[in-house]
């Protein structure tokens, strides 16, 4: 009887990745995979605690109830869980880029031995140690692309951006972008913001970029949260470089229903206040999971909102402005 194929799942710590990570294990094991999931301690920490459950309980438990052969483990991510990785960003990003990968080589060596039917390593793009792991345990190295494959050919093309002046220059160039291999001419101001700068190019999250997208030139494949149809010219442009998949969008069963919790921070249903209003009446706003923000443009949006006279419903994170300035 042929083994199933075994894969070691390891989304990047932030919230808008676990969670496609998540929906993508249920479908693999759904389709006969055996998974083994690896949160970092302090991300299973955070959706345990969100959950009113500071023990922290396997959040694939009903998963495998349903029948699903998905198994959860932790590994630290170099950092104690009290440790604030976002008003310490900088710091934590300098962790993921150096000390990470000795965890998760040592997680890897420890599961390969004790199961050899491991075989498969499907992690985050934005990490830069996948080919060395994958490598030495002789396993299939899987880049998992958690955004658009516009977002993607970007990132990858970032030495034509050089090149050509509309980045790391001292004074970028604002003209149209007409040189990316399956990109229509784009404005400078349509770049991700991490290419938009010009004056620090080096942060934590500069190098994570530079690195990582060296390191998934040296993947198997490539897999992509985005849809073939809509970004047919784009997707066809990287697949002549290297094995490129569209596999979007990977929603959860039910596409609203997920039986598996994967939110860092407490949820509230606001359901029934959105059925009192109009359909297409209500404003959702939100800075997401990571981006910093100040006091000033707080109140800007809050003022903005306030004269819009419109319905509106705005998650705010605790630490938006600055964990010591909720």
């Amino acid at each position: 009887m042929e083994e199933k194929p075994h894969a070691i799942m390891i989304p990047l710590p932030l919230q808008g990745h676990v969670i496609p990570f998540v929906n993508l294990a249920i479908k693999l094991a759904s389709n006969g995979f055996k998974i083994t999931f690896v949160n970092t301690e302090s991300i299973h920490y955070q959706i345990s605690k969100a959950r009113g459950h500071i023990n922290g309980d396997d959040i694939f438990t009903g998963a495998r109830k349903s029948g699903l052969d998905i198994r959860y483990s932790t590994v630290s991510d170099g950092f104690p869980l009290g440790f604030d990785r976002s008003l310490n960003h900088d710091q934590f990003f300098e962790g993921v880029l150096h000390v990470f990968s000795a965890h998760v080589d040592e997680f890897v060596g420890n599961l390969v031995q004790k199961d050899p039917t491991v075989n498969t390593l499907i992690v985050d793009t934005f990490y830069v140690w996948p080919s060395m792991i994958a490598d030495k345990y002789n396993l299939v190295n899987i880049s998992f692309f958690t955004q658009p494959a516009l977002v993607f050919t970007l990132y990858y093309h970032v030495d034509l951006l050089r090149q050509n002046g509309h980045f790391a220059s001292s004074d970028n160039r604002q003209d149209a972008i007409d040189y990316i291999p399956g990109v229509k001419s784009i404005m400078p101001s349509d770049l991700v913001s991490y290419f938009q700068v010009t004056d620090d190019i080096y942060t934590s999250p500069h190098r994570i970029v530079y690195k990582s997208f060296e390191e998934v030139k040296k993947s198997d494949f490539i897999i992509c949260n985005t849809i073939q149809e809509f970004e047919q010219e784009t997707i066809s442009a990287i697949q002549n470089k290297q094995p490129f998949y569209s596999i979007g969008p990977i929603f959860p069963p039910g596409f609203t229903k997920n039986c598996i919790s994967t939110s860092l921070w407490s949820e509230s249903d606001c359901t029934k206040w959105l059925n009192t209003k109009p359909h297409g009446s209500t404003l959702y706003v939100s800075f997401g999971s990571y981006a910093h923000t100040s006091k000033h443009e707080i109140e800007v949006v809050a003022n903005g909102l306030m004269l819009s006279g419109v319905n509106f419903i705005w998650v705010l994170r605790p630490d938006i402005v600055s964990s010591n300035e909720p």
